[in-house]
């Protein structure tokens, strides 16, 4: 359940964020330290002006490292929209309490699952995510980001899995007295798995 342990694109995007994140707030840190620790040092004669401490220290660094950050932030989120692809495959989530119902098409009729989500691996999937009764939030910390499952509205997120495996997932919103347990598998399939799975039979 690591967002720092990746197996797909959108997630490694994520904790590369992340990282930045951690590098720029440890900068900030050590300058607001080193601030306060001059403050306790001896006055030296020569008090340096407002403009250094407000103008410069104050204001124009710590807005410059936001400034990265955020552009930053934009970069890798723009890589995780949900574009349009001949190779991408849609499935349709509905999480209910307490428990997640996923649907797809199949190679002659349409698949239906419960707490087990497959997909094939290296191949983008969008998740159309819905709920039956109250909010709930599909997550999937090694492949993506959250996203909400709002009752009556349709959100997609889109999830790929770099190579074949089992992923933990779960519902992230509390969403009532069972949430704890409101969890799922996402298994992603090699290409002869997926064949196989899309044929309605089990690897």
């Amino acid at each position: 359940m690591s967002t720092l342990d990746t197996a797909g694109p959108a997630a490694a995007s994520i904790a590369t964020l992340w990282w930045a994140m951690l590098a720029g707030s440890a900068v900030l840190t050590l300058l607001v330290t080193a601030l306060l620790a001059m403050a306790f040092i001896r006055r030296p004669r020569k008090v340096p002006g407002t403009s250094l401490w407000i103008g410069w220290l104050g204001v124009a660094m710590p807005s410059a490292i936001l400034m990265l950050l955020l552009g930053f932030a934009l970069g890798l989120g723009e890589q995780t929209i949900a574009r349009p692809s001949t190779k991408t495959v849609t499935v349709e989530a509905t999480a209910h309490q307490w428990y997640w119902h996923f649907r797809q098409p199949g190679a002659t009729s349409a698949i239906e699952t419960q707490n087990v989500l497959h997909i094939p691996a290296g191949r983008p999937v969008d998740v159309r995510i819905s709920a039956s009764d109250v909010i709930h939030s599909f997550w999937v910390p090694r492949l993506a980001g959250k996203m909400d499952a709002i009752p009556g509205h349709v959100n997609v997120l889109r999830i790929e899995a770099s190579r074949p495996g089992e992923f933990e997932g779960q519902c992230a919103e509390f969403c009532g007295l069972d949430h704890t347990n409101h969890r799922f598998r996402v298994i992603a399939h090699d290409e002869a798995g997926w064949a196989t799975f899309q044929l309605g039979e089990r690897p």
